[in-house]
């Protein structure tokens, strides 16, 4: 069964997707990652997709389809689509390409309170260096503001800011969350809620009991 991780910035699909990968073999696209590797490989669709992205435009939801149809239709490994689709229209593109295929598919929305995420967001600190991460109230370094291993001083990602993040979860609102209510209805994506703000061990168990439930009715 493939999965749609439908969610806001910072609500763990990637570190759960991970998981999945790990433990039941799925393979995650990433529809930047698809991006970067035509418009490196020079592939005619990357061409097209250069062109836009050098003028700082959106690319068309007709190239990123046809790139998703290459994707899907090479590999009958289960797939994980975290970024995509972002619009009504590219859901409606991707149930008809799944259709075509004869790959069926779950979408997951990871629900959370904005304001506690905020909270989670906020206190997050980082050794530049080392990626290490820390969060004032849950996991706090020995020393404010120093790193536990070289003693260097942390830093706030400028994303982690709450004024960046609030910023982030309206852009969400506005383009991506009416996905919801386009899964809610349609007769070829069922639509599944999990609690994201849960323990990252609990929302894995959430996700790896819908996958073997789906797979064992397919």
């Amino acid at each position: 069964m493939n999965l749609i991780f439908l969610g806001p910035p910072g609500a763990g699909k990637g570190t759960q997707a991970k998981v999945l990968e790990e433990r039941f073999g799925y393979r995650q696209i990433s529809t930047g990652d698809i991006l970067r590797a035509h418009v490196r490989k020079a592939s005619p669709l990357g061409v097209g997709a250069k062109g836009y992205m050098d003028r700082g435009a959106l690319v068309p939801d007709d190239l990123i389809i046809r790139m998703m149809e290459q994707e899907l239709g090479g590999d009958e490994t289960e797939v994980i689509l975290d970024g995509f689709p972002r619009t009504v229209p590219q859901a409606q593109a991707l149930d008809e390409l799944l259709g075509r295929l004869g790959r069926k598919a779950v979408a997951i929305a990871f629900e959370v309170d904005p304001d506690v995420l905020t909270e989670r967001l906020t206190g997050r600190w980082t050794h530049q260096a080392s990626g290490r991460t820390y969060h004032v109230k849950h996991n706090p370094p020995r020393v404010p503001g120093i790193d536990d291993v070289t003693g260097e001083p942390l830093i706030q990602r400028p994303d982690d800011t709450e004024e960046a993040i609030r910023t982030r979860f309206a852009e969400y609102e506005h383009k991506t969350a009416p996905l919801l209510g386009y899964y809610e209805k349609s007769p070829a994506t069922q639509l599944l809620r999990i609690d994201a703000l849960a323990p990252i061990g609990v929302v894995s168990e959430q996700l790896a009991n819908i996958v073997r439930t789906k797979d064992t009715a397919a």
